[in-house]
């Protein structure tokens, strides 16, 4: 529970980092996915998505958690609810890839593994349904929601990177933190 409960203290400070808008609607680049893609790297899927959920759960009970410090559940009537409901899909499924990976691959493959598995998510699951709130709350057309999210391709593989390394450190200094050995 305590890891649970730090990776979403985590994901609250990438979220109230100032973020830089992107296009009309302004739905920000922060560093939000690096930190839902590190909690997923490092918990693994179960604790991942508890931690993404305690995070959303705090933003929707009214903290000021989310981006330029809005909460509430209007935030998923608004242009940036899709890439928030991806986050706790997104830790969950590259959780799974994790902890697979720490399981059957040398140490030495781990990081381009990871960055591998966390570019893959976020784009088949933060970048697809980002661009689907886009379209319904933001009422954009698919091209031009495609549009406005490839701004956040260049920040994303930046993010993957440092997720990935700091990932494979944490798993070579707690070796235990995600996949239990016997001993």
């Amino acid at each position: 529970m305590a890891l649970v409960a730090v990776f979403a203290a985590l994901i609250v400070v990438a979220a109230v980092v100032p973020g830089i808008p992107v296009g009309s609607l302004g739905v920000p680049i922060t560093l939000q996915t690096l930190a839902v893609m590190l909690t997923g790297l490092v918990l693994g899927p179960t604790r991942a998505a508890f931690a993404v959920l305690l995070y959303l759960a705090l933003g929707f009970v009214g903290l000021p958690v989310f981006s330029r410090g809005a909460s509430g559940l209007q935030v998923l009537a608004g242009p940036s609810a899709g890439y928030l409901v991806a986050f706790v899909v997104a830790a969950l499924v590259v959780g799974l890839a994790a902890r697979e990976v720490v399981r059957r691959v040398q140490p030495a493959r781990w990081v381009p593994l990871f960055f591998l598995a966390a570019m893959l998510t976020s784009v088949l699951f933060v970048h697809t349904l980002g661009i689907l709130g886009l379209m319904v709350n933001g009422r954009l057309s698919l091209a031009a929601a495609f549009r406005v999210d490839l701004a956040f391709y260049p920040g994303d593989i930046v993010k993957n990177v440092v997720a990935a390394f700091a990932a494979a450190a944490v798993h070579r200094a707690f070796p235990d933190v995600l996949v239990r050995r016997v001993r």
